[in-house]
């Protein structure tokens, strides 16, 4: 059903990734951002193969492959720096396609050359907010406001996808109820810092347990050998309402180490990169619980404004991709726009919903509480701590679950013909 013309509130990840695969398939498209002047903000992100896979049939593989780092390796570790579990990741993994660690903000920037190259800057408008929408059962019609000026803009389509993030204009109006984002108790903070390599340059490094833990990893290559790279250090917090998180809320060196100052590992010094890093950025670690439902009417739901999870498993920008090409098929194999979106709630919601929980329960990230929990002093072999076959079912299990195995990323028919 190419018929149509969408608009699509936000301009992330999920929001351009939709963008570009309406207008693969002949589906005209507008999309509405808040952010007056989109920017490279934000730091690391990793793009598992199954997405990967999505934003190379949108013709966009050459260019990850230059603004990336293709992972080989996850190593999971314990606090003194053990390794508890060692993964392959995509090409090394057996995929077809990589995985790629990249910076955020390059990669949404990335999208939005090439949105506004194939669907028309006229179509990409900046520096407006959704404030409201109605439908009549024809049509959505939507208000958006310069938030700058005041002055307002009125716009109608088809079909109106909320991308607009885990605080959701969109989502408010579907859940007026539901309130703010879930805390997690846990405060995370994180910045990017040029480097020498570790390891072997393209490994991602996971270490900790649940109430402390440090993710470590390459985005980019540097000048001289060296890499950007990408730190997360998080921990328990006593119980207090979350803030909003803020990207540009900086916090000192100080109290980071106050945390961390100790963990030097044979392969990594994390206070040294702490110590080189220039901006470093604090926000909370939080989630929405699932929903019933995405689609109504007219109106559905996409990425963090679906689904927002914790950033366990590296899924949420990785699953956002995914859901803007399996709407992009629903709109195409369906012949009724409610209908399309209804198939695409029913066969996205259940998993994303799965995820939400997974996460919560730490994701594969499980293996290293269980570490702590049965060798709080350390190993000499983690196979006399956790059995290599309950390492590996727990990997698969979630690997499974978010569609991530090699077997269907490899197999699976394409969700649009490239």
């Amino acid at each position: 059903m190419k018929d149509l013309d969408v608009i699509v509130a936000g301009g992330g990840i999920g929001g351009l990734s939709l963008a570009l695969s309406l207008h693969q398939a002949g589906i005209a498209v507008r999309v509405y951002e808040a952010v007056r002047a989109p920017a490279p903000l934000g730091v690391g992100i990793n793009l598992q193969p199954t997405a990967v896979r999505e934003l190379t049939e949108l013709g966009l593989g050459g260019a990850l492959a230059e603004i990336g780092i293709a992972t080989r390796q996850l190593n999971l570790c314990n606090k003194f720096g053990q390794l508890i579990h060692g993964q392959s990741r995509g090409l090394a993994a057996g995929y077809r396609w990589p995985q790629y660690s990249v910076h955020r903000g390059e990669l949404q920037l990335l999208l939005l050359r090439a949105v506004r190259e194939r669907i028309s800057e006229e179509n990409v408008q900046c520096g407006l907010s959704l404030t409201r929408f109605e439908q009549d059962g024809n049509r959505v019609k939507v208000r958006f406001i310069n938030r700058q000026s005041g002055s307002e803009k009125l716009d109608e389509a088809d079909i109106l996808v909320g991308a607009d993030g885990i605080h959701s204009a969109v989502r408010h109006q579907l859940y007026p109820a539901e309130g703010a984002p879930r805390f997690a108790q846990h405060v995370l903070w994180r910045a990017a810092v040029e480097a020498e390599p570790f390891l072997d340059g393209r490994t991602m490094v996971i270490a900790g347990h649940l109430h402390q833990r440090a993710v470590v990893y390459p985005i980019g290559e540097r000048r001289g050998g060296k890499l950007l790279i990408n730190w997360v250090c998080s921990k328990t917090v006593p119980d207090r309402s979350a803030p909003r998180e803020d990207w540009n809320r900086r916090v000192t060196k100080e109290e980071v180490l106050a945390t961390f100052g100790d963990w030097r590992f044979s392969w990594l010094d994390l206070p040294a990169l702490i110590e080189q890093s220039s901006d470093i950025y604090e926000f909370p670690l939080v989630d929405r619980d699932p929903v019933a439902a995405w689609s109504f009417g007219r109106a559905t739901l996409l990425g963090d404004a679906a689904h927002p999870m914790q950033p366990i498993g590296s899924q949420a920008g990785s699953q956002a991709i995914l859901d803007a090409r399996a709407l992009t098929r629903a709109l195409v194999e369906t012949d009724d726009a409610v209908a399309a979106l209804e198939r695409y709630d029913a066969e996205r919601r259940p998993a994303m919903n799965d995820i939400i929980m997974r996460n919560r329960n730490f994701g594969p990230e499980v293996a290293m509480q269980l570490a702590e929990d049965r060798a709080p002093n350390g190993f000499s072999r983690i196979e006399d701590v956790i059995p290599r076959y309950e390492l590996d079912a727990i990997a698969a299990s979630f690997a499974k679950a978010a569609g991530l195995d090699v077997q269907t990323v490899n197999h699976r028919p394409s969700y649009v013909s490239p």
